[in-house]
């Protein structure tokens, strides 16, 4: 079985300037520039809401295996869903000064980048992808 959600080449800037909420808009726009300069990888389209960066290759237990993004986020309609692939329970001291936000296992759920810290958002995002490196650390 392979992800519905893979690679494309659709254009990240296409789609972040078709964003229909101008404040959700803005939001896409700060992240994309936020998340390409800590990762220091090209924005890439993942299926049709995604913008990823970087890739990292990974087997569950169960054997199946196939490629992801590192790091990426999608301006959804009611919120700005971050990628953060290393997870949260190690940093629950950063949690504790970014603002309001909510967490699902890898997604951290942002409705307006106003209501958080964004030097906090940028130092979870670094640890992220120093987790991510460690775990994983032949990513294409």
């Amino acid at each position: 079985m392979s992800n519905k959600t893979t690679p494309t080449d659709a254009s990240v800037e296409a789609f972040v300037a078709a964003v229909p909420n101008e404040a959700r808009r803005e939001d896409a726009q700060t992240l994309l520039r936020l998340l390409s300069d800590v990762s220091g990888e090209a924005p890439r389209m993942w299926g049709p809401t995604i913008v990823g960066f970087g890739t990292y290759d990974y087997t569950y237990d169960s054997g199946r295996s196939g490629k992801w993004l590192r790091i990426g986020f999608s301006p959804r309609k009611r919120e700005n869903v971050v990628y953060l692939m290393g997870g949260f329970e190690q940093h629950t001291d950063l949690l504790s000064r970014l603002g309001k936000y909510k967490t699902g296992k890898s997604c951290l759920y942002i409705s307006r980048l106003a209501n958080v810290d964004l030097d906090v958002l940028r130092e979870l995002m670094v640890a992220s992808l120093a987790e991510m490196a460690e775990k994983y650390p032949s990513g294409a």
